[in-house]
């Protein structure tokens, strides 16, 4: 369970809050260092449309082959110093571990030998699908489904995985609805409650296995919450007011991770990572115009601003005219990881043009985009910490995006239509509207959660 509670944050400048550098940089045994000054690529791949089961594993393993390989190809063609290769394993090479394990091991293995010949470090996180949902799951803690994570997680760190990393759906059966409806009482409910005990139980066994193994507890990511919210605000189906305070309050659920010993790199698809670096130090990855291949987004270059790998989320192993997708891809990440090092490297002031520049030409015109810059960050972050507890912090990080998102607006520096700003204020009420304890917020809301079953949380109702 949670060793850590961070009461203070570990950026108290502005301008020291900048990408490629972080405060507790991670050093792997090749001697990479991420968060040590430079942004790496970390590229991201799956398989194309395929069936996965034993008769096709040979097929599997000779994509993913092929995929490093060419990856592996391009980073020495375009003098790339490193990078790293994240596997999200699909559903089935959890639930067949020994599945996940060997493409894991086909991945570091070609990584290691491309290393050896050409002195390019490389570096690979595996991130094993969270299978725990269905009708055939036992609990959240114990039975067949947990047990297949976790010897996904030890068995790939014994195969040479650097990193321990995984996007959780602790609580997402509630959050799914909470999203649908914009009801911010049951979206704080399923991550404050639910999501935060979820993510002590699951990242002191992650963190255990990562020191019995020799690897790095990397974090997690909200994306089954903050970028569901994010995508459907992109098609009209939600308002984005209301997705970017999901966003916020996502930060609270992920840094349990980092409270129960994880180090980074925090996981690409959690926007919510610039808090977490901003609270924590630790370095994060993240996704923006290049994950453009995976899903559409209001933050394309906002997200740089603070990243320390910088990655395309996914992308499917197919032809493309200038090559395979996944190469494709890796080239994208390799240029723009180029611009932001030699930014850098002609001193403070050119690196903090850059950063404000990629802020600056997004925040402006969508408050997912406004919550995410590096002066907003910091704010939000300073006065989240100051508050104990998952429900009070989470409530806390609500009031505080609505209330700068509405200064935002009034300081024309944001721009909402009136619908937007209808939500904004029924936001408002909602939030201050909330209880003041989570007691009382769980009784408010969990006649309302027909797809919660508490027994598979231990919880009593």
């Amino acid at each position: 369970m949670p060793k850590q509670n961070f009461t203070k944050t570990a950026y108290q400048n502005l301008d020291d809050f900048i990408y490629g550098k972080s405060l507790y940089p991670v050093t792997l045994t090749n001697g990479m260092v991420i968060g040590g000054g430079t942004v790496y690529p970390e590229i991201n791949f799956t398989l194309p449309t395929m069936s996965i089961e034993k008769d096709t594993m040979a097929e599997v393993i000779a994509n993913y082959r092929g995929i490093i390989t060419g990856i592996c190809d391009r980073a020495r063609e375009l003098h790339i110093p490193g990078f790293v290769a994240e596997i999200e394993t699909l559903p089935p090479m959890t639930f067949n571990p020994e599945w996940g394990i060997e493409v894991c091991k086909v991945v570091v293995d070609i990584i290691k030998e491309h290393e050896a010949k050409h002195g390019i470090k490389g570096a690979v996180r595996i991130t094993p699908n969270d299978i725990r949902e269905g009708e055939g799951l036992e609990h959240m803690w114990h039975g067949s489904h947990w047990e297949a994570m976790l010897r996904t997680f030890e068995g790939c760190a014994k195969a040479g995985a650097d990193f321990l990393a995984i996007e959780s759906i602790g609580g997402k059966e509630v959050h799914d609805d909470a999203i649908m409806y914009c009801d911010i009482a049951k979206s704080i409910f399923a991550l404050s409650v639910l999501g935060c005990a979820d993510m002590g139980r699951l990242w002191t066994e992650i963190v255990r296995i990562a020191d019995d193994t020799g690897t790095v507890a990397s974090g997690d990511t909200a994306c089954g919450f903050g970028n569901t919210a994010m995508v459907l605000a992109e098609r009209n189906y939600i308002p984005r007011v209301f997705a970017a305070v999901v966003r916020v309050v996502t930060a609270v659920r992920s840094l349990v991770a980092l409270e129960c010993g994880a180090k980074g790199p925090h996981k690409d698809c959690g926007y919510e990572g610039v808090y977490i670096k901003a609270i924590t130090g630790t370095p994060i990855s993240m996704e923006g115009r290049t994950a453009a291949c995976a899903h559409l987004s209001p933050v394309g270059n906002i997200a740089a601003c603070v990243a320390d790998l910088w990655s395309n989320e996914s992308i499917q192993n197919i032809k493309l005219l200038g090559g395979m997708a996944p190469t494709v891809s890796f080239e994208q990440l390799g240029y723009d990881c180029r611009l932001m090092n030699e930014a850098a490297a002609k001193g403070q002031q050119q690196a903090l043009l850059l950063r404000d520049l990629h802020a600056e030409s997004d925040s402006r015109f969508d408050p997912q985009a406004y919550v995410l810059r590096p002066d907003i960050v910091l704010e939000i972050s300073k006065e989240i910490v100051k508050v104990d507890g998952y429900y009070p912090r989470s409530k806390k990080a609500a009031d505080l995006a609505l209330t700068l998102i509405r200064k935002g607006y009034d300081n024309k520096e944001l721009e909402l239509n009136d619908k937007e700003l209808t939500w904004l204020d029924d936001l408002s009420e909602a939030v201050a509207k909330l209880p003041d304890n989570v007691e009382a917020l769980t009784a408010s809301v969990i006649d309302d959660c027909e797809k919660l079953d508490p027994k598979k949380y231990d919880l009593e109702f």
